[in-house]
């Protein structure tokens, strides 16, 4: 078998075998093939595309390339584990209310996140913007903590599926990162080797996302979804506007900040409707709730008695973390700079953009270019107005945090440029476009 047979085959259109693609993954990996004869086929399956089945043969072949987790162990607290994963957007602080609100229901969580590349950190990097929190741990420590207290939540290490990181890095520099086949299978097999049971996505479009249009956005949930179910797992994807940030904090621990105030009891709208749709759907398939009603009343209980807050407290001390965190926010690190932005007129806010709303958060230093950058915790966003909000001249409808004045006067233009009003009161809206 030739590696250039099988570009020659792609490029024609004609589907691989299970053989070929297990051959294209090991040459990949042992370095017979080389980086622009990977890239030629990358561009191939960019434009003749692949099936179902070549997908999930690829998936497994990533999975293959490396560890798996097994937790079985974790099977003694509950029969099944599960996992969350999003497409990323703008506020997006999901995981960080999902996961202790789910342990409360008796779901143990043990989940592998990332670091982020773009307008704010990661999962990972919010959680570290907790003094003392400790996210590089082994996947036997990963284990033993959720043993102990039923969640932890770790940074992804290279012995699971690393020829995903040999073909993303490939796929960024050859403009193939959108290719549905190569995210689902990129996204999937992660989530298998994690070692997870059932996994809910929360795959978004719009401003703010790498998707823009929420039929396509449904079209790469139903590959992830299929392509689960040919390897033998059950994931629901829970389709999601990004069109506006989630929420009214953008940044790293100012998000953290808004996800402590949730577990209190203080939401916005946008994130309970997301938050409690995805735990009612994995407590409902995990057996903990006979129906969705149930599984709200149950969350909703997790949230009144203060067992989910407790859940996240103990995340944090488990980690390292310092956990009165969760009663004096002045404990993480402080900007040295605040700037508000003022409303002009009096109206209803219409829309805030989620695109220009991160950039905004960029500038100010709460993201990062490149992995090796540094990353300010302090610097973020906090939209005082959101969607549908009324809003009088004069009263504030952001505030901008940095450690830099030349950083905040450039973002505030943007923010400033983020938002547009109605003169009218606004119609609800829904962040849920479908569920598959």
């Amino acid at each position: 078998m030739r590696f250039v047979d099988l570009i020659e085959k792609k490029k024609k259109g004609f589907e691989h075998t299970k053989e070929e693609i297990q051959f294209i993954v090991d040459s990949l990996m042992n370095g017979k093939a080389e980086d622009y004869q990977v890239s030629a086929w990358l561009m191939a399956v960019y434009f003749q595309g692949m099936t179902i089945d070549e997908t999930a043969n690829l998936t497994k072949a990533i999975i293959n390339s490396g560890e798996t987790i097994d937790l079985s162990a974790l099977h003694s607290i509950c029969p099944h584990v599960a996992d969350k994963h999003s497409t990323g957007g703008v506020g997006d602080k999901i995981t960080l209310i999902l996961i202790p609100l789910l342990a409360a229901c008796g779901v143990p969580i043990a989940k592998l996140s990332g670091r982020g590349l773009g307008h704010t950190g990661g999962t990972i990097d919010k959680l570290e913007s907790i003094p003392g929190f400790r996210t590089d741990l082994e996947v036997e420590e990963l284990i033993e903590k959720v043993k102990d207290v039923g969640l932890a939540i770790g940074a992804q290490t290279k012995r699971l599926t690393p020829a995903d990181g040999k073909l993303y890095a490939l796929r960024d520099v050859t403009a193939t990162v959108d290719a549905i086949p190569l995210i689902s299978s990129s996204v999937v097999s992660k989530k298998i080797a994690s070692g997870a049971d059932y996994v809910v996505l929360d795959v978004k479009y719009g401003s703010g996302a790498f998707i823009k249009t929420p039929e396509k956005a449904c079209e790469l949930a139903q590959w992830m979804v299929d392509i689960a179910a040919k390897l033998g797992k059950k994931f629901h994807a829970v389709i999601t506007s990004m069109e506006q940030p989630l929420g009214r904090a953008v940044g790293n621990a100012i998000e953290v900040i808004e996800s402590i105030e949730f577990l209190k009891g203080v939401m916005t709208p946008d994130i309970k409707e997301l938050t409690y749709e995805m735990a009612a759907l994995t407590l409902v398939e995990l057996g903990k709730a006979n129906s969705k009603e149930e599984a709200y009343q149950k969350i909703q209980n997790a949230i009144e008695t203060g067992a989910a807050l407790d859940c996240f407290r103990k995340l944090v001390k488990s980690q390292n973390g310092n956990p009165l965190v969760v009663d004096n926010y002045r404990l993480f690190a402080q900007p040295e700079f605040a700037e508000s932005i003022y409303a002009e007129k009096d109206g209803y806010v219409q829309n805030i953009d989620a695109y220009k709303t991160a950039y905004a958060c960029k500038l100010l230093g709460a993201g990062r270019e490149r992995k090796s950058d540094p990353i300010d915790y302090s610097a973020g966003i906090y939209l005082n107005k959101i969607y549908g909000e009324r809003v009088s001249r004069g009263d504030v409808i952001a505030t901008l945090y940095a450690n830099d004045e030349e950083k905040l006067s450039l973002a505030k233009e943007f923010l400033k440029d983020a938002f547009t009003f109605s003169d009218y009161e606004q119609p609800q809206r829904n962040l849920i476009y479908k569920i598959i």
